[in-house]
């Protein structure tokens, strides 16, 4: 059983997901606001946050930004808000998933068990250190580090590295790696365009014209290493 903590100024809203996570098993934490919500986060931690992306006061983007300054708690972002640009800043800030209102509770539901199921993924066995060239990526440490600087990535964009590292000169469909890196059986591909750009933005020499992850046009993105070793 798996701590949800729902963050939203919608009375109705917040009662219907509650409802709807209690019944599949989950214990609950409400905010309606989104101090209240990065209180019960320093006082109670929960182990994923439902985050209303309109909250009063502080924001959910901005709650979301503090919360990743304090840890790796999983965050799904719901938002009225249906351009693609507002679901690429909340990516960007951090969240793993999104939910765009109205949205159906079951399949909330389901996201929420994907995303706490991925990453409980994270406590297995870690694989052996592989190297690319000036690349290595640790996932025993969850580190990566390219020359003699470590890379600054967050969980999202170390799982989706080091699946790539892993899987070389294979090319895979956005569909393929929300399913591979995330477990996700449903998604928006903005969820993986925002990952690889962010990390063509780490990785890369020059992000405009990437020689590592690269583009398959009609396909999706491939790996192209420059050497591949592994140790254990």
């Amino acid at each position: 059983m798996a701590r949800v903590l729902v963050v939203d100024d919608d009375h109705t809203v917040r009662e219907v997901v509650i409802s709807y996570l209690r019944a599949g098993g989950h214990d609950v934490a409400e905010a309606a606001d989104g101090e209240t919500a990065l209180r019960i986060m320093r006082d109670e931690p929960a182990d994923l946050v439902l985050l209303d992306l309109m909250l009063p006061g502080i924001d959910g983007l901005e709650v979301c930004r503090r919360l990743r300054t304090q840890g790796d708690v999983p965050v799904i972002m719901l938002t009225a808000l249906g351009a693609e640009t507002d679901r690429v800043v909340g990516l960007e800030r951090g969240a793993d998933d999104y939910v765009t209102k109205p949205f159906s509770p079951r399949e909330l539901v389901l996201r929420v068990d994907s995303v706490l199921r991925r990453a409980g993924e994270r406590s297995a066995p870690p694989a052996a250190t592989v190297v690319d060239g000036d690349l290595v990526v640790d996932p025993a440490r969850h580190v990566a580090a390219l020359g003699d600087r470590d890379l600054a990535l967050t969980s999202r964009e170390f799982d989706l590295l080091r699946f790539l590292v892993a899987h070389p000169r294979h090319a895979y469909s956005r569909d393929q790696l929300l399913q591979e890196v995330w477990g996700w059986s449903f998604g928006d591909h903005s969820t993986v365009t925002v990952h690889v750009r962010r990390l063509r933005e780490k990785v890369e020499d020059d992000p405009t014209k990437p020689t590592r992850l690269v583009t398959v046009w009609g396909v999706g993105y491939r790996w192209d290493p420059q050497t591949i070793g592994a140790t254990a």
